[in-house]
């Protein structure tokens, strides 16, 4: 499986798309907002550039693509007002893989126009963006071109699966597709030394891209030091285990199947910045979050049912994980897969913790 063809978020504005069901990664980014507004503080007036180059790493589509643009625009203009400086022009570049919905939010641009030219009117400096498509995993940008990067809700994505999950004669992670409470040891060391592998190279890339000064704020899903949180690939790999069972999808394919996603631990993320040593640490903080609670109903929460909640909770984690998941198991049995994994989120909601630390971080470059 090529990973960069298939890892994308479903596109276009219909139910099961990223665009109308990505209200719990917007909750998570205001939440995190006051890390975003002291970075950029911080970065504007140690630098003044004359124009602010941001990119926006693994940005999807949708409303989200050009939440962080609006909030950095908002953070200078006040900052500038209060220094008596006219704003900079801003270029922000939006960046995901290949198979990205980019139309879908470049579609939106002239709304977002509209509103900055209504908010701050005639004597406010130009805005540009553009697309830069690719694997965060590599170079993007020339050397000391960018001022500013963020990205939130990406990183935990690895470049590939773990070769030590797919290049043995017998799968090591049977039944599952993801690191569970119930992995052996050796899963949980082939997913860390790829994250710590493909996390490094991602640090070692912006630092060259990054100006003197520069900074990033990431946003990582997280995991707690005991594992005894149970995230949406755990719920997948239930239901697809159940479907294995019953002989609607193959068990060999189950085996051999392994999410290429890690979420680590706040210690974890912490010694791969240290031992990679081109960035500082500023801040790291935990928001926690209960990813089933915060999926947007679109219906008065007082009214609302599990089956109702279940039913947005299912619709949420399909538009992020349908594309990776039809590439391996096919598209047929996709409405069955997820009618199962929302009647499981019925099941476990309120006896399992069903949260998620999100880990956000505010890291500079090093002279």
């Amino acid at each position: 499986m090529a990973i960069e063809q298939v890892l994308h978020m479903n596109g276009g504005v219909g139910d099961t798309s990223y665009a109308n069901n990505s209200t719990f990664q917007r909750k998570v980014m205001l939440t995190a907002k006051h890390i975003l507004e002291d970075s950029i503080m911080k970065l504007y007036c140690s630098t003044l550039p004359n124009c602010l180059k941001v990119a926006d790493l693994g940005c999807s589509s949708g409303p989200n693509a050009l939440l962080v643009a609006s909030n950095v625009i908002n953070i200078v203009d006040a900052v500038s007002q209060t220094l008596h400086r006219e704003p900079p022009v801003f270029q922000f570049f939006l960046n995901d893989l290949f198979g990205n919905d980019f139309n879908t939010t470049f579609k939106s641009l002239p709304d977002f126009y509209k509103t900055l030219q209504d908010e701050k009117g005639d004597k406010f400096g130009p805005c540009f963006f553009s697309a830069t498509p690719g694997s965060f995993y590599g170079r993007l940008f020339p050397d000391d071109t960018i001022h500013f990067f963020h990205s939130s809700f990406s990183l935990h994505w690895l470049s590939k699966t773990p070769n030590e999950l797919t290049d043995t004669a017998e799968p090591i992670n049977k039944g599952a597709i993801y690191l569970t409470k119930t992995s052996p040891p050796a899963v949980h060391k082939a997913y860390f030394a790829q994250f710590q592998e493909d996390f490094k190279f991602f640090l070692r890339s912006r630092s060259s891209e990054l100006l003197p000064g520069g900074a990033m704020v990431l946003t990582f899903i997280g995991r707690d030091e005991n594992n005894d949180l149970i995230n949406a690939w755990v719920i997948i790999g239930m239901a697809l285990k159940d479907m294995a069972e019953e002989k609607l999808i193959e068990q060999a394919k189950l085996d051999s199947f392994n999410i290429p996603s890690y979420c680590p631990t706040p210690e974890e993320i912490r010694q791969t910045i240290e031992e990679e040593g081109s960035f500082d640490i500023q801040r790291l903080e935990t928001i926690r979050t209960d990813w089933v609670k915060n999926i947007n109903v679109n219906v008065d929460d007082s009214l609302c049912d599990e089956d109702t909640r279940a039913e947005a909770v299912a619709k949420y984690i399909r538009a992020v994980a349908e594309p990776i998941l039809k590439s391996e198991f096919g598209e047929v049995i996709m409405d069955e897969l997820f009618r199962r994994f929302k009647n499981k989120i019925v099941q476990l909601y309120g006896v399992e913790k069903l949260e998620l630390p999100n880990l956000v971080m505010h890291i500079t470059k090093r002279s």
